[in-house]
């Protein structure tokens, strides 16, 4: 793309496209995003926004009482 810069020499340069990680896909070993924990407060990659790649998410509030 003549709009980006040159790649340096310790530049990483992809040849292909990666795969999609929200989905799962059993022949590359992508166990997919369906049922991970995520944290609905982070921006983060431990976001519910990122983790569930837009297809919305569920939140459920647990009280744990434990001893000290």
């Amino acid at each position: 793309n003549p709009d980006h810069k040159t790649p340096g020499v310790k530049d990483l340069v992809y040849l292909e496209s990666s795969p999609g990680f929200c989905e799962k896909n059993p022949r590359l070993g992508i166990p997919g995003t369906h049922g991970r924990a995520c944290n609905d407060t982070s921006i983060g990659v431990d976001g519910c926004d990122l983790m569930c790649c837009g297809r919305g998410y569920r939140t459920e509030t647990m009280f744990v009482v434990e001893r000290c």
